[in-house]
């Protein structure tokens, strides 16, 4: 049986795929991936915008993370909402739940 949904694996673009270490990843795998890399790294803070922390729901951009986060500018389909951190500097933060938006940027 085909995998489906979050475990049918996607196109990466270049960026990612350098980040992830593969051109085609389930969207779970790639998740994982982001997690593993900020927590290795402490890049979760506690405030919007603050200094990393190693907790907290916002992520801060380092450089690798920053090239990823730049390319982001996505309008949700059920809210019409626009995500866009292409303006996002080193040290700045997304909130945690904005990571599936990096993500779906990120693929074909």
């Amino acid at each position: 049986m085909a995998e489906v949904g979050l475990n049918k694996p996607v196109v990466l673009k270049a960026d990612l795929a350098v980040f992830c270490g593969s051109k085609e990843l389930p969207r779970t795998a790639i998740t994982q991936k982001f997690w593993d890399y900020i927590k290795a790294n402490n890049l979760q803070a506690k405030t919007e915008n603050g200094k990393a922390e190693g907790a907290g729901k916002y992520i801060v951009a380092d450089e690798t993370l920053l090239k990823l986060f730049n390319a982001t500018k996505v309008t949700s389909k059920s809210s019409g909402k626009v995500t866009d951190f292409t303006g996002l500097k080193l040290g700045q933060t997304i909130n945690m739940l904005q990571l599936a938006s990096v993500v779906g940027a990120n693929i074909e």
